[in-house]
């Protein structure tokens, strides 16, 4: 059967965890006039929510997104997949576990040339040989190339004129610690500290094998709780008057060493006054026999890609970073610089075809950084927002370049900078943190959203060429009330279930628990955000549950959840808990192993920012978990606010418009009722 297309052009522009409650909020605030206008030639529900599926968490929302599938469908579960045992788990971001077809392989083949851009959850490897279908990344979260080309971490700077010595120090080291010395870097130099335990590897994006394990024990620490206080290295300097050895150096200037790949590489760094002698820039060189520095920073500018050598298993790589001075003393005593990540500027495993990266960077520039800092006002508000506004350029520049150039008629993009930027504060926002005030986090909302804004407000003369947008996110993320309780993590939750007897430790020589669960002795586990499996005997080597017990042992584990009150509010903190059979009900009649036993989800209140609710709950400060959905341009109604529309139904909704078939395993409907033309 074949239909006449409505549009012969459409974008689905994806920003990740975007919040309709807080896009309703500072729309009517002004703070977002392009989101306005869409809203406004465009169809949606009144309160802008897309009906999201479950778990409410990436992978498994992008690919509903891409297949019009529920999880129980799709098979991609959770953040992580199960591993080849309930002690392992493994990534979950390759399309070849995905188990239905994505409505990028159906416009390829209709004869549409189709672009795929960054979408984390089943997009690469390409689903598909056809020639129509161009696929960048999408391995992970974050931006693009962050999986493959980014390596090292991003670190501070700290200069003074009391520091004695140049040193790397990692932050698990300690002053207590004695770093080796590395020698003979490079002309000139003196001795610089190294630390034995500075990882230089990059990250990994697929892995291989049976998978690893990764305990919740304290979620405050291990899991996404902790990742607001993850530590900076530091790398220390001390600041002198420049010596005589400079090829150039303006008077007055004090010098400092730039330590880059955790002190394998150093630079020659000069502190440059102003006119009237105050400190208010910093300029880097290669060496102290060049007379033009490398990059000039001003204090209080953002400076994008600097460009320079870094040490990626042990060889050199022209690597791009971003750098920021958050303080530097009017007298030139002292400093402190962030400096991102390092990204390898050669490497493109993750484009498809591989002539688009040449092409990208030659028109536009490298793939920025990701940022991911918390704890910290200055860090959050200044070197992440400002890393986040690099890749909002560089992205929106990619893909109008892209779109205006290269005959794309359908597009399938993703932006993460709300997600990992909220990750840094979402569950403070209403009570603070440390130093960071409520205010301050407001605040860091409003400049998320208006950044927001921006992006899309680069897409909206396409309304005018006759493209039709999709704007939609597969979450938003929550301000918990109280917060975490031990279970409802994206990896293996232990507490909670040892508590209630269903999980047992592993005891050291003087008794205390250790990282290892007494599979002999232990009955059940939970597992990735909403699942907890039996330990059941003939599933695995080490199951001591008989499959004649499996309905009293659900059953009991069932009555425990609910029946387990918070001992700060009183209050359960459980919303739901399911067998298998009967969550299919919500997509998630999932067969072992990536779907557990037992579904469950946290009571609004208790998550842990997403992930582990239902994809209808609200938070503090006008937070919610529910994705948004927001269609216009040609063949929209505009206006129309009534229909209920599901996470399923958007691949449907794209399909009937550009008048292709339905993806072989879609489950959701067209939303006819948005459409100008009846059906």
């Amino acid at each position: 059967m074949t239909r006449t297309a409505v549009t012969e052009k459409l974008f689905i522009l994806g920003v990740d965890a975007m919040d309709p409650r807080l896009t309703q909020k500072y729309v009517k605030q002004g703070l977002m006039p392009n989101m306005k206008k869409l809203i406004a030639q465009g169809a949606c529900r009144e309160n802008l929510v897309l009906l999201g599926a479950m778990p409410t968490v990436t992978p498994p929302q992008w690919t509903t997104l891409a297949t019009g599938a529920y999880p129980q469908t799709h098979d991609c579960t959770g953040f992580y997949r199960q591993g080849d045992d309930l002690d392992l788990l493994k990534l979950n971001f390759d399309s070849r576990d995905c188990k239905a077809e994505q409505l990028w392989n159906v416009t390829a083949e209709a004869g549409k040339k189709t672009l795929v851009w960054h979408w984390p959850g089943s997009a690469w490897p390409p689903s598909s040989d056809n020639p129509n279908l161009h696929v960048v990344d999408g391995t992970s979260p974050g931006s693009v190339n962050m999986s493959s080309a980014q390596f090292e971490s991003e670190y501070l700077v700290l200069g003074n004129v009391n520091n004695v010595r140049t040193a790397f120090m990692p932050a698990a080291t300690t002053t207590a610690e004695v770093p080796c010395v590395v020698t003979g870097l490079g002309e000139d130099e003196e001795g610089v500290e190294l630390s034995e335990q500075r990882n230089l590897q990059g990250s990994g994006t697929v892995t291989e094998g049976p998978g690893f394990q990764n305990y919740i024990m304290d979620p405050q620490v291990d899991g996404q709780g902790g990742v607001i206080d993850l530590a900076l290295d530091a790398a220390l300097t001390p600041i002198k008057d420049a010596d005589d050895k400079w090829a150039y150096a303006p008077e007055g200037a004090k010098e400092f060493t730039l330590l880059i790949s955790g002190g394998l590489i150093r630079r020659a760094g000069l502190i440059l006054p102003n006119d009237n002698g105050q400190y208010d820039s910093i300029a880097i060189y290669k060496n102290k026999s060049q007379e033009e520095p490398m990059v000039v920073l001003k204090k209080g500018e953002y400076f994008r890609d600097y460009v320079d050598d870094a040490i990626r298993k042990g060889a050199p790589v022209k690597s791009n970073r971003d750098l920021y001075i958050l303080d530097l003393a009017e007298d030139g005593t002292s400093f402190k610089m962030w400096v991102s990540a390092a990204m390898e500027m050669q490497l493109h495993a993750f484009w498809h075809p591989a002539d688009l990266y040449q092409d990208i960077t030659s028109h536009i520039g490298y793939p920025p950084p990701t940022s991911t800092v918390g704890g910290d006002k200055q860090l959050i508000g200044e070197c992440m927002y400002g890393c986040w506004e690099h890749t909002m350029d560089w992205q929106g520049d990619c893909l109008a370049y892209l779109m205006q150039n290269k005959g794309y008629e359908v597009v399938f993009s993703h932006f993460h900078a709300p997600d990992l930027q909220k990750h840094m504060f979402i569950r403070n926002v209403k009570k603070g943190y440390k130093k960071i005030t409520p205010a301050d986090h407001e605040q860091f909302l409003e400049n998320i959203y208006m950044q927001v804004d921006r992006y899309i407000g680069k897409f909206l003369p396409l309304l005018e060429q006759d493209w039709t947008i999709f704007v939609v996110s597969d979450h938003a993320q929550v301000c918990p009330s109280h917060g975490f309780r031990g279970i409802g993590e994206t990896c293996t939750n232990v507490r909670l279930m040892e508590e209630l007897g269903y999980t047992i430790l592993k005891k050291d020589e003087k008794g205390e628990d250790t990282r290892q669960i007494d599979w002999s002795k232990t009955t059940a586990v939970a597992n990735r955000e909403m699942y907890i499996y039996l330990n059941l005997k003939g599933r695995t080597d080490h199951g001591i549950v008989d499959e004649a017990d499996r309905y009293e042992l659900e059953e009991r584990i069932i009555t425990d959840l609910y029946g387990y009150k918070d001992r700060v509010t009183g209050r359960r903190i459980i919303a739901f808990a399911l067998r298998r059979k009967d969550a299919a009900l919500l997509g998630m009649d999932i067969p072992y192993p990536q779907g557990g036993d037992i579904v469950y989800s946290m009571a609004e209140g208790y998550e842990h920012d997403h992930a582990d609710s239902m994809s209808t709950a609200y938070g503090e400060a006008n937070t919610s978990v529910s994705p948004i959905f927001v269609a216009a341009g040609k063949g929209i109604k505009p206006g129309y606010t009534k229909r209920v529309i599901r996470q399923v139904d958007v691949a449907p909704t794209a399909a009937v418009l550009l008048g292709v078939r339905m993806p072989n395993d879609a489950e959701g409907a067209p939303v006819y009722q948005i459409m100008a033309e009846q059906f």
